[in-house]
């Protein structure tokens, strides 16, 4: 994997949220590399609240750790 994430530091919350996501999804593919298994695995979760759920709190602690790295936008 090339340096996709030189750094945490963001303009914006809302850049900071998409991070987040950006984080959890790379995640997701490093885990399952097989994009052809991510696809038959997708409409499994898709339709499971837990499922997203569980998505949701992983976005929420990777947010939780890029707003540190930026000292919460208050500077």
């Amino acid at each position: 994997m090339s340096n996709w994430l030189p750094t945490l530091i963001t303009a914006t919350p809302e850049e900071g949220y998409d991070l987040a996501v950006k984080l959890a999804r790379v995640a997701v593919k490093a885990t399952q590399p097989d994009a052809v298994v991510r696809e038959r695995l997708r409409p499994e979760y898709a339709e499971d609240a837990d499922s997203l759920i569980a998505v949701s709190q992983v976005v929420a602690t990777h947010f939780a750790t890029v707003s540190a790295a930026n000292n919460y936008w208050r500077d």
